[in-house]
């Protein structure tokens, strides 16, 4: 590691091998990285959470902490090389092959950290992050109206156990002959029963890579409604890894739900590899059986790195299993949005629906609306353009 430079004012009753960690941080806002001084702290924080092991731990920090944009990553790299390693010539390696990390909220692990992290938005504060948030505080009462209707509004389903009717039902024999026999064979009225009718499932998969930022807190919060709402509702998230957090959302408090779940998730504002992620998902039998004949609603601006033929694969298999597969982008939410991206032009026919997922407004509604038909995403879309 390189010598580091003089220590600043207010620095000095830091630890000393805090200072290049610091001077990470400075490197790259003169770079034109968005990183906030409240960043800069949860690096040293995240730092110390790992102990750090090796120098890979450090960079596992940096990229969950200052979250790089994705078409920045190799720069990120090269910048970390330069300032760790003294290497002005380091040559990035792609991560592309690199396994995705599953994990799952079972319960294990849940008091590994103290206390979730809060951000301020620093440097990416602008009109567009104030609106977010006066958005979400008018959005309570909406929250609440989501949660109650939820499990009434989901597309239904016809199950193989029946319950009793007295109408409109297929005769239940076995019944019938019982009550022949009690009264001596005298024919009773018929006894009827009929298939019952319950909720599909919902599973919410949540993009939290450095790109979805401003809408993170927004999607966690209505995915902590769904659940409370529906009780066959599962929440994914995934950037670089995934991650099962339904059990932490289950909790009624949705301040103690959202620490609980902050603790889980490994990956925040990072890097993406949506194909390689949902792969993972689909890889795992327990997981995909989730999304079998399940409505399921992609959080996600599909912005996705490098070539996307592993996302288009895994959204065909996954639109295979879901009874509807929608994808809902906060890009969507500019009246100039079209999918014009490879990405998504490539999954657009494999889409049931591709709305606007720019505000909590929007999302409840469309959400509250999946039992009702609607045109292909990709008819929708072609009429637009």
């Amino acid at each position: 590691m390189p010598a580091s430079s003089p220590r600043k004012r207010g620095e000095e009753s830091l630890p000393r091998a805090a200072t290049p960690l610091l001077g990470f941080g400075r490197l790259l806002r003169r770079h034109g990285f968005p990183v906030a001084p409240e960043q800069g702290t949860s690096f040293m924080q995240a730092v110390t959470l790992l102990g750090p092991r090796s120098m890979n731990d450090i960079r596992e920090a940096a990229l969950a902490t200052l979250a790089p944009p994705p078409d920045r990553r190799d720069e990120f790299e090269a910048h970390f090389q330069s300032h760790f390693y003294g290497n002005t010539s380091a040559m990035v390696e792609s991560d592309a092959d690199e396994e995705t990390r599953i994990k799952d909220d079972g319960g294990a692990d849940e008091e590994r950290i103290e206390a979730e992290q809060r951000e301020e938005g620093g440097e990416l504060s602008s009109a567009l992050e104030q609106l977010s948030s006066r958005e979400f505080q008018n959005d309570e009462d909406r929250l609440t109206t989501f949660r109650r209707n939820l499990s009434t509004s989901l597309p239904a389903r016809r199950s193989f156990r029946t319950v009793r009717t007295h109408s409109r039902g297929k005769l239940d024999l076995r019944r019938s002959l019982r009550e022949i026999v009690s009264a001596d064979g005298d024919i009773p009225s018929p006894l009827l029963r009929r298939r019952q009718t319950v909720p599909r499932k919902l599973l919410i998969l949540i993009d939290v890579s450095g790109s979805m930022k401003l809408h993170t807190s927004d999607y966690l919060k209505l995915a902590h409604a769904a659940v409370q709402g529906a009780d066959r509702t599962e929440i994914f998230t995934f950037g670089t890894r995934l991650t099962r957090i339904t059990a932490a959302l289950r909790i009624r408090d949705r301040d103690q739900a959202l620490a609980r779940a902050a603790a889980q998730v490994d990956d925040w504002d990072g890097g993406t590899r949506m194909g390689p992620t949902l792969l993972a998902f689909l890889s795992v039998p327990r997981f995909s059986a989730f999304a079998r004949g399940a409505a399921v609603v992609i959080l996600s601006d599909a912005l996705e790195r490098g070539g996307h033929g592993e996302l288009e694969t895994a959204m065909r298999r996954l639109g295979a299993r879901a009874f509807r597969l929608s994808l809902a982008t906060p890009l969507a939410g500019d009246p100039r949005f079209r999918p014009a991206t490879a990405a998504l032009s490539a999954i657009l026919p494999l889409l049931d629906d591709l709305v606007d997922g720019s505000s909590v407004r929007s999302l409840t509604d469309f959400i509250l609306s999946l039992a009702r038909a609607a045109p292909a995403a990709a008819t929708i879309w072609k009429r637009v353009s």
